[in-house]
């Protein structure tokens, strides 16, 4: 099925049913929805529930012409009756699930009924992807947000980790759902394929957090143009393709619904605030990405979009920085970059006393910077620093 059609309609129809609260929904194609025409068909299908809340939209394959339908019959809709439908049937196209969270979408299409933990906080039924979200800082992420009732797509080219870390997260059964997208950031396709997935699984999206990033320490006369082409696809084109795509269903979200807020966060580095030695390509696709921020800030603000880098600072204690074959602080002692260092722990003293607060960033740390860009609606186009003190705004 086109993401045209997914990507412009499902998000239609999420907004038009979140009248008192935010609903979720669920695009579903199997082939004997498509086949179906009418109440009776749907009502004969042994995964669908019994229910009086179906509604049915003509035949067409143009957008325009299908949220046309859903206006006029969803407005009669409402005349009549409180409740939200259902189901809506798209005929020829598939079926939309219609509910207030992801455990109730999974029961509208079959799937077992089971006692579910209630989940409430500062993310509750929020739509967030996070791409790197399969492991470090990207994972910490992905965990708290769910912790806080978020709905959350864990984004990575890492299948196997990506999948395990969902299937962790939905180990106990609540109201919110992670959900697994595998995700090459540089890949247009892949990027566009990753909100597609997205919306048909949730049924729109209120938050993307671009955080996949790679980093390859070193001078100019180490760093090979290949390496250089692919760190700037991943930080800095990557960033761009989120950016992209995500804004086009928020743009139809805002359309729907007026003064409804979403954000589009990256995560940046305190390397795009300062300029680092011998680590030039990292911090200038981060240098870059705030430039993206402050651009898409102004284009996406008329519609409620809201843009803005947040800079950790150096997080020593992931495998970026700690994996004893390929961290940074390998990568550094080797390079050179830390005058007298003869071991690791060198290294690690080197940059622990240059902060402030005598310590590395934390997952907590950025946390509380995501949640304080997510929650208020008068910023945009900022790069946050979480730096511990390190780098101070002037």
């Amino acid at each position: 099925m086109s993401s045209l059609i997914i990507n412009r309609v499902v998000p239609a129809i999420r907004m038009f049913t979140s009248r008192q609260k935010m609903m979720v929904a669920r695009f579903d194609d199997r082939s004997e929805l498509l086949k179906a025409e009418d109440e009776d068909d749907l009502l004969n299908l042994d995964f669908i529930k019994k229910s009086s809340g179906i509604l049915i939209v003509d035949e067409t394959q143009d957008p325009g012409e299908i949220i046309d339908d859903l206006t006029v019959k969803l407005s009669t809709w409402y005349d009549s009756r409180t409740p939200h439908p259902d189901y809506i049937l798209l005929k020829g196209i598939g079926l939309v699930a219609i509910a207030e969270n992801a455990a109730s979408l999974d029961a509208l299409l079959g799937k077992p009924v089971q006692k579910v933990k209630e989940v409430s906080g500062r993310a509750q039924n929020k739509i967030i992807i996070v791409t790197g979200g399969a492991q470090g800082f990207g994972g910490g992420i992905a965990e708290l947000l769910y912790a806080q009732g978020a709905n959350v797509v864990i984004a990575d080219l890492n299948e196997e980790t990506g999948g395990k870390m969902a299937d962790s997260l939905n180990a106990v059964p609540q109201t919110n759902q992670a959900y697994f997208v595998k995700v090459n950031v540089g890949s247009a396709v892949s990027v566009e394929d990753m909100v597609a997935a997205t919306v048909k699984h949730f049924g729109g999206l209120d938050v993307i957090i671009s955080n996949a990033g790679i980093l390859r320490a070193g001078g100019l006369d180490e760093m090979t143009p290949e390496t250089f082409g692919l760190m700037t696809d991943i930080n800095y084109k990557g960033y761009f393709l989120c950016a992209k795509y995500a804004s086009e269903v928020m743009k139809v979200q805002s359309s729907f619904k007026e003064d409804y807020f979403t954000d589009i966060i990256q995560i940046n580095s305190k390397s795009g605030l300062k300029g680092s030695n011998r680590n030039f390509a990292y911090a200038g696709g981060k240098f870059g990405g705030i430039g993206l921020t402050q651009s898409f800030a102004m284009e996406l603000m008329p519609f409620k979009i809201k843009v803005n880098s947040i800079c950790p600072g150096n997080f020593f204690e992931g495998p970026l920085w700690s994996d004893p074959e390929r961290g940074l602080f390998v990568q550094y002692l080797k390079a050179g970059k830390v005058p007298g260092a003869r071991e690791i722990k060198d290294v690690k003293a080197f940059y622990e006393a240059q902060v402030p607060a005598g310590r590395g960033c934390r997952v907590i740390d950025v946390m509380r910077a995501i949640f304080y860009v997510m929650e208020q609606e008068y910023e945009t186009g900022q790069a946050v620093p979480v730096t511990g003190g390190q780098n101070m705004l002037n």
